[in-house]
């Protein structure tokens, strides 16, 4: 078997599985998610209700979350509607 043909099929492969893969929207929805749980976390701290491992790990998934949305933003030119910012 040729080279060519053996290195075709492994190409084919990951593009087929990189086209078929779920697209994913811009993660708005998902940092509107964060910053709600973020909040709820907030308001809930003073009554010390200590979360599992599993909530802490989401927090601070979600605190990375809006700090890249943050960065994101702060470099961009045009709202999500497309409007100039300045």
């Amino acid at each position: 078997m040729p080279v060519a043909a053996k290195l075709a099929f492994p190409i084919t492969v990951v593009l087929l599985a990189a086209t078929a893969s779920p697209a994913r929207a811009d993660g708005r929805a998902e940092f509107v998610t964060c910053q709600a749980m973020v909040d709820r976390a907030a308001q809930a701290a003073p009554a010390a209700s200590a979360g599992t491992r599993s909530d802490e790990a989401a927090l601070a998934r979600c605190r990375q979350i809006i700090r890249d949305w943050t960065l994101r933003e702060s470099r961009m030119s045009v709202d999500e509607n497309g409007r100039p910012l300045r």
